[in-house]
């Protein structure tokens, strides 16, 4: 009887370890993937990060502008100047999806976990070159892949509305630097990870690369 109870004395300590060590790794969890997860969902289907009126520009210098401005001259003016790391600079209408998604200055974790990033080396919406959005494919982007060839992408920002169709659908490596390259005229390359289905870090990237067709 004895031996008994000195087994059941000994066992609670290791008990007692083990349910606090569970309770820690709940926490934890609950706290990281799975509030990323949640958070990202819940932008995916509202959209919003903060309600913003995206029709109406906010004051800014006046540009003065003469008949020698090309369209392109006209296109680079949009934006007398660049938002700020982190900052809501506009939504990404996907009318496939009928997403509205909003669009964050910046791809580090901290702005992917806003909603969709935009790279801040590449050129803004509407601007001539090539102007990339970056999302995760279990978030903002968890359907991405039924947008393909032909399907329209909506850009509003306080500079304008900018709507480009999609012309290319790849699937390149991770680590493919052609994605971000130079682009002669308007265009908006949108990028997340792929296989959709991969448990774990996906080795590929699922893109969509679209030229601009009307601004407004």
């Amino acid at each position: 009887m004895n031996d008994q109870l000195k087994k059941r004395r000994s066992k609670k300590p290791l008990l007692l370890f083990l349910s606090i060590t569970l309770v820690i790794s709940g926490l934890w969890f609950s706290t990281s993937s799975t509030a990323t997860f949640i958070k990202g969902y819940m932008l995916y289907k509202t959209g919003n990060v903060e309600a913003k009126d995206f029709s109406s520009k906010p004051e800014s210098p006046r540009l003065d502008i003469d008949e020698k401005h090309t369209k392109n001259d006209l296109l680079n003016l949009e934006y007398p100047q660049k938002p700020e790391v982190g900052e809501l600079m506009g939504e990404l209408l996907i009318p496939k999806l009928e997403a509205s998604l909003p669009i964050i200055h910046g791809t580090d974790e901290d702005e992917l976990e806003k909603g969709v990033g935009h790279f801040a080396q590449s050129v803004l919406p509407g601007e001539n070159d090539n102007s990339v959005l970056s999302g995760h494919r279990d978030t903002v982007f968890r359907e991405l892949g039924k947008v393909g060839k032909g399907d329209l992408l909506t850009v509003k920002t306080y500079s304008g509305t900018f709507t480009y169709k999609v012309r290319q659908v790849r699937i390149v490596d991770q680590d493919d630097r052609t994605v971000i390259v130079p682009k002669p005229k308007a265009t908006l390359t949108v990028s997340t990870c792929y296989p959709f289905d991969y448990i774990g870090y996906a080795p590929e990237r699922y893109i969509l690369v679209a030229d601009l067709v009307s601004s407004k």
